[in-house]
């Protein structure tokens, strides 16, 4: 979230957020929740500000990774089965199929869309906004009505003078009440409750907000991970195929009579030793495949491989300091802290409510009418008012109102350490993204110096003024070099998305 301010003040009532653009206004109206709610409802609704007793700064405007998603189409056949208890039982259900060459933004996009942990918040900020409309009902009076149809039977047995007799007698009877009531007065505990809902569904707001951004984290490094595989594969798969050329060589030059047995032994090894790097390498891509796929919460029978080419992401122009307060300003995990303490505030307030006065009143009406008698309708009503007040319960409500105060500290220590951490994350993907922007920089000159080197040596073996060993050892240089390079562009993708995701923002342009 993009906002503006400079510090946060707290008092016994909420926590609010100073030199804030957020006004009480601007509250969504949250009255009419009874319909049900589409995933993608509740996620448009946790992009806008929800009420709360604490100011907060305009919501930001859509990021670069929103707008692009939105744009951005993905294939069909990888989104997963509408039914979350899906239980393949066939090997065939679990085959893989489907094959999908994807970009990272629409890695980002199947993400948004499927991963469960996004899924399971906006289905808890949906809970929450339930939980609030619940909370607002205790702002109105409550009607109730009750009514009922009676018959009544009876029958009388008689003897007298060697005579039994008996009478039947019936009656059908009509009772109706009405009662309409309201607290007028609940010691504050009515508002208490109605904030605590609301800063909850703040809170809850906040963590759809928080997961949104770690699991762009999340998918990057994934991405990146799957492109590092591919990158090892080509790599050492180059690295076979220079081991074969350096054996012809030396087998040639053995039956040339001038070479040795032992130059063919040194080159046969090398080629198994890089055809077993291979082998790894093939496997580790797999898993950066599946892992992918795990993540985006894919169809069952689907696989993903990464069509991006390796390349650096973007830039940073931001200074540290900057950085630093962007991160300060944007971070849910800060608000979450301080939406905490007014949850916990309201909770003591709630508790000291249950022994003070409270003051209710109340109308009753209510109609009679018995149809088989000789009597008319008839019908009465009262009107009154109660006070209730617990005024001894042993200390119980005091002891909850120094747990909420003890959990007011808590989260006032916790936003502390949060805070800490925050500066911490951006220092150090600040400095990772500025020591992989040299590294790109030193690989990039030594991949050419090593290949250089390489055909160098080759030249001077074939002229039989060079060694096997120079061969292998410039083919070994030139694999690092080659990882070297690959590994400071990705280093740098990954920093540039932990930089992004400690300020909780997209990179600026």
């Amino acid at each position: 979230m993009s906002q503006t301010f400079s510090s946060f003040q707290c008092t016994n009532n909420s926590c609010i957020l100073l030199n804030s653009l957020w006004r009480p206004d601007s509250i969504p109206n949250i009255a009419d929740g009874n319909k049900p709610i589409a995933i993608s409802e509740i996620y448009d609704f946790a992009q806008s500000p929800a009420p709360s007793s604490m100011p907060l700064a305009s919501p930001k405007p859509p990021n670069l990774t929103d707008i692009l998603s939105e744009r951005t189409p993905v294939p069909s056949k990888l989104n997963p089965s509408p039914n979350p208890l899906q239980f393949p039982t066939k090997p065939e259900e679990v085959r893989l199929e489907a094959t999908e060459a994807i970009s990272l933004q629409q890695a980002l996009e199947l993400a948004r869309r499927n991963n469960r942990q996004l899924q399971v918040a906006l289905l808890t900020l949906e809970r929450s906004r339930a939980n609030v409309r619940e909370a607002q009902a205790e702002e109105y009076p409550t009607l109730n009505i009750r009514g009922g149809l009676n018959n009544a039977g009876s029958n009388v047995f008689s003897y007298e003078s060697n005579n039994f007799g008996s009478s039947t007698g019936s009656s059908t009877a009509l009772r109706g009440t009405a009662q309409l009531s309201y607290n007028v007065y609940t010691a504050g505990a009515r508002t208490a409750r109605v904030r605590a809902a609301e800063e909850q569904l703040r809170f809850d707001q906040l963590d759809v907000e928080r997961l949104t951004e770690q699991l762009r984290l999340d998918v990057s490094n994934d991405y990146y991970d799957l492109q590092q595989a591919d990158e090892q594969v080509r790599i050492n798969r180059a690295a076979v195929t220079n081991a074969e050329a350096s054996l012809r060589d030396a087998q040639a030059l053995e039956q040339a009579g001038v070479g040795t047995r032992f130059d063919v032994l040194r080159s046969q090894v090398q080629l198994a030793n890089a055809n077993q790097n291979l082998t790894n390498a093939l496997s580790q891509q797999q898993v950066s495949r599946r892992q992918l796929v795990n993540r985006l919460s894919l169809s069952q029978v689907a696989n993903a491989i990464a069509s991006d080419p390796v390349e650096i992401a973007g830039v940073w122009d931001l200074p540290l300091e900057d950085s630093i307060i962007q991160a300060f300003q944007n971070r849910a995990e800060l608000q979450q802290d301080l939406v905490q303490r007014n949850i916990s505030e309201q909770n003591r307030r709630l508790a000291l409510a249950s022994i003070k006065p409270t003051v209710a009143v109340s109308s009753n009406y209510n109609i009679s009418d018995t149809f088989n008698d000789d009597e008319s309708f008839g019908d009465d009503y009262s009107l009154g008012a109660n006070v209730t007040w617990n005024l001894y319960d042993g200390g119980a409500a005091k002891a909850r109102a120094r747990a909420q105060s003890a959990n007011i500290a808590i989260a006032e220590t916790s936003f502390a350490d949060t805070r800490n951490q925050v500066r911490f994350e951006v220092e150090q993907a600040y400095s990772s993204l500025q020591s992989n922007l040299a590294n790109i920089q030193t690989a990039s000159v030594a991949l050419e110096q090593a290949r250089e080197a390489l055909r160098l040596a080759r030249l001077r073996f074939q002229a039989g003024v060079g060694t096997q060993t120079d061969v292998i050892s410039a083919e070994n240089d030139l694999t690092q070099a080659e990882g070297n390079r690959v590994t400071a562009v990705l280093d740098y993708n990954r920093a540039l998305a932990s930089l992004t995701r400690a300020i909780s923002n997209d990179q600026p342009r």
